[in-house]
């Protein structure tokens, strides 16, 4: 559907670290980008992006891609939508062709329950606004709660009737998929085939992604909930994680970024009330307690967190959640308690929005103080429960351990070491003992990642023993030649000749084993004999998933040179020309060194069961061998093959 031109056009525009920059905190590690992976959970980084090579890795979960493939997977939209979606952010005008089969299903799943999700929404619109019951019931109820219509479209809430089956025959009737309805959370199976509403006779608020698109649903009891929870909320799917997700954070994200605060808030009203008032910046937890996946979609726009809880005891507790989290993510964090039993919601609603701006202002606790005063009274005289508070207050303030934050981290101690009536020089030691044991743990970690790390992506790792997770030495040197053919090929070796000239050249009697490498290897000369200029770049866009991920997987990390290129140029400027050559004179005598050894053995195995004639026939070979085995040394120094 999106013409080749128009993709080229896209392609030539992407900038990975600003792409994957808006959904990723990433910070920069020599020549690649270093951040927690968007999707798996993890604390210690793993996910790294490649500027240079355009593309990403993550050695937790094993993703990777290009720019585009992180659209798609991020988002959970397909090939074509996510064109789109760059397309826009670089406004680039899309001319319309044909999109390949193969890539409307990769996503299929997802697309259908977007499509499915964007009905729905539109089917509970409509009948809060133009439907008798919708209006009586719905809108009725919304209106006295002192919602404005334009508000209610804007979040684009609606209403389900009350009848068993209304959306599941409307979903029926439009021909969606019925095997897929169930996983949306709007419909449930009853005697095994029987379709019917889940959420009957409540108002629906959709569920937005950072992009806009509807992902789920909450589902509010009109009225006081009797004998029903208040809430339905969509179960996790393709779509829908809810650890990930803080509603409102699509209409919210601008306003964020623009005042540098994010006011947390519980409920999906609350959200369209202060929105309604004129505060924006406001998202909601949906009642949960708060992930880290969460505080990092917060610190994506801000550094400063407000919860805005209400003032009793379940309130206070739930405002205290998450918060070592939130101090380990950097986030300035202050607490807010709506009085007299009121909720966000009601309070802007009683007093208005600037006497409610006001109270924020007037009434923002220091998180740790707070906390530390809440325990201290639920403690009393119990000297058992102060020793635990003590312990607990000192793990929280290690839990500012960024550098820049000292001076934060000292002024708690010094408040905190106040109100316990402690020694300060105490409350010092146990913390900086805590922040030594996660250090060493963290250290631990990741010199385990860095073991993982170099097993995977060395060369020449010739002492290991070969395990079934990583591809075979012979594999490793015919990936390296692809690697010099994707990075090089295109350069000049001689007047005459182009690198990819010389390495087919030279490798032509020594061929590739792996299936793989044979087809990555046939598609690179087609391209090439086509005068189609082949690089890294054209095999990273490529139609075939499994040839993109082969030369992801590839070119991410450039395998090693062996150690003798030190010593060959000991006290010798190297320029880029003199590494390119390296590259390309090592990487291929390497490889033909490697399958003259096994030649060689196979030779020698020969020559054992062979005939006397035969004998004389495989010593000439030997001697052969061993002539080229020279010739290539002489090139590159001595060499000991292993």
């Amino acid at each position: 559907m999106i013409t080749p031109a128009t993709i080229e056009q896209i392609k030539n525009r992407l900038d990975i670290i600003d792409v994957v920059g808006e959904f990723v905190k990433l910070k920069k590690r020599g020549s690649n980008y270093l951040g927690n992976c968007p999707f798996h959970n993890e604390k210690t980084p793993s996910f790294t992006v490649s500027p240079s090579k355009e593309l990403y890795k993550c050695f937790g979960c094993g993703k990777s891609g290009n720019t585009i493939t992180f659209v798609m997977e991020h988002e959970k939209i397909p090939y074509v939508d996510a064109l789109r979606w760059l397309a826009a952010r670089y406004n680039i005008e899309i001319e319309e062709a044909q999109v390949s089969e193969q890539q409307k299903q990769q996503f299929q799943t997802a697309d259908s329950l977007f499509v499915i999700n964007s009905f729905a929404a539109k089917f509970f619109d409509n009948q809060l606004f133009n439907t008798e019951d919708g209006q009586a019931i719905g809108l009725s109820y919304l209106k006295e709660r002192g919602f404005r219509e334009e508000i209610l479209k804007k979040f684009q809430i609606g209403y389900n009737p009350q009848a068993k089956d209304t959306l599941a025959k409307a979903l029926v009737t439009n021909q969606f998929n019925k095997e897929l309805l169930p996983r949306t959370g709007l419909v449930a199976v009853r005697n095994e085939t029987e379709l019917v509403d889940n959420y009957r006779g409540r108002i629906i608020f959709p569920i937005h992604n950072i992009s806009g698109k509807i992902i789920g649903f909450g589902a509010r009891v009109i009225g006081k909930a009797i004998n029903a929870p208040k809430y339905i909320n969509t179960p996790e799917n393709e779509l829908y994680l809810k650890s990930k997700v803080l509603y409102g954070s699509y209409f919210a994200r601008t306003a964020i970024d623009k005042q540098d605060e994010c006011l947390l808030v519980e409920g999906y009203t609350d959200v369209v009330s202060l929105h309604q008032a004129g505060i924006e910046n406001v998202v909601a937890s949906g009642g949960t307690s708060l992930t880290i996946d969460q505080l990092r979609l917060v610190k994506k726009y801000t550094n400063n967190l407000t919860i805005i809880y209400d003032g009793d005891s379940a309130g206070v507790k739930a405002a205290l959640r998450g918060l070592d989290m939130a101090l380990e993510e950097g986030l300035n964090v202050r607490l807010v308690l709506i009085p007299d039993n009121e909720d966000p919601d009601s309070y802007v609603n009683k007093v208005g929005t600037a006497a409610f701006q006001q109270f924020i202002k007037d009434n923002k606790k220091d998180f740790i103080i707070f906390q530390l005063e809440v325990m201290l009274k639920d403690a009393g005289n119990d000297i058992n429960q102060k020793n635990i508070l003590v312990n607990h207050v000192a793990e929280t303030i290690s839990k500012i351990n960024k550098a820049e934050d000292f001076i934060k981290q000292q002024a708690y101690i010094k408040q905190c070491a106040a109100i316990l009536k402690i020694d300060e020089g105490g409350l010092i030691t146990l913390v900086n003992k805590l922040k030594r044991d996660k250090v060493a743990k963290d250290d631990k970690k990741a010199a385990a990642a860095e073991i993982n790390y170099q097993n995977e992506f060395e060369q020449y790792p010739e002492q290991q023993e070969e395990q079934t997770l990583f591809v075979s030495q012979d594999e490793k040197h015919e990936r390296n030649i692809i690697r010099v053919l994707l990075e090089y090929g295109l350069h000049s070796f001689s007047e005459t000749q182009t690198i990819a000239d010389h390495v087919f050249s030279e490798i032509n009697s020594f061929p590739f084993e792996s299936p793989e490498m044979i087809k990555m290897l046939d598609l690179y000369k087609s391209q090439y004999e086509q005068g189609l200029q082949p690089t890294t770049k054209t095999f990273l866009y490529f139609e075939d998933h499994t040839i993109r991920d082969l030369a992801i997987s590839i070119t991410l990390f450039p395998y090693e040179l062996s150690s003798n290129w030190d010593k060959m140029y000991e006290g010798k400027t190297i320029t880029n020309t003199d590494t390119k050559d390296m590259d390309v004179l090592m990487s291929v005598n390497y490889y033909k060194l490697k399958k003259l050894k096994k030649m060689f053995d196979q030779n020698q195995a020969d020559m054992e069961v062979a005939s006397i004639d035969n004998q004389l026939l495989l010593l000439r070979i030997h001697m052969e061998l061993k002539e080229v085995e020279r010739e290539i040394t002489k090139k590159l120094g001595t060499v000991i093959l292993k």
